[in-house]
């Protein structure tokens, strides 16, 4: 599963951040946002968080940022990765955003969805997808907020720490390229 750790843009707060592209600069801040988002235990199927270098090579560098708070502190991250390697796929990507627990509420993951959206209609992708837990119901509204819908649920598509999930495929298709 690829993300949608969003866990929560729900109560609709003041977002003071900026969203940026995402580099190395960020890497100790995204892999800890993504610890605590596994470590809650909706956003993902991961245990662990990768290493940045594993990050870094799976995730598309023209599709991802940060947001970040005035002392330059990630608040949140979007990226997204390629689906297949097949030239059909070409326009379609898998994404995940994840904010920091502190920073939910304030507008972050809409922030982070807005960029990716943008930066996705400017290269000609017209489908971004994910999964999401059904539990996770703040990523769920946060998406269909950004023009996300729901596909349907692959039902227990696997085992998380010994339990059986489902899945709820998403995504967005782009307006504008046909």
């Amino acid at each position: 599963m690829a993300g949608g750790g969003a866990q929560g843009d729900a109560v609709g707060g003041a977002l003071s951040a900026v969203v940026v592209p995402l580099t190395a600069m960020h890497a100790e801040g995204v892999l800890e946002i993504y610890r605590a988002g596994i470590e809650e235990g909706n956003a993902t199927f991961e245990t662990s968080p990768p290493s940045w270098e594993v990050f870094d090579a799976v995730k598309l560098p023209e599709h991802r940022f940060a947001a970040l708070d005035e002392a330059g502190a990630v608040l949140g991250w979007v990226a997204a990765s390629r689906v297949s390697g097949r030239c059909a796929y070409a326009g379609v990507v898998e994404h995940s955003v994840y904010v920091h627990p502190a920073a939910r509420g304030r507008g972050v993951a809409s922030a982070l969805l807005k960029a990716l959206i943008d930066s996705t209609e400017a290269a000609g992708i017209w489908t971004i997808q994910s999964g999401v837990f059904p539990e996770n119901t703040a990523s769920l509204a946060v998406h269909e907020r950004a023009g996300f819908r729901a596909i349907g649920t692959r039902e227990r598509i696997g085992r998380h720490h010994g339990v059986w999930r489902d899945v709820v495929l998403i995504e967005r298709r782009s307006p504008s390229i046909i």
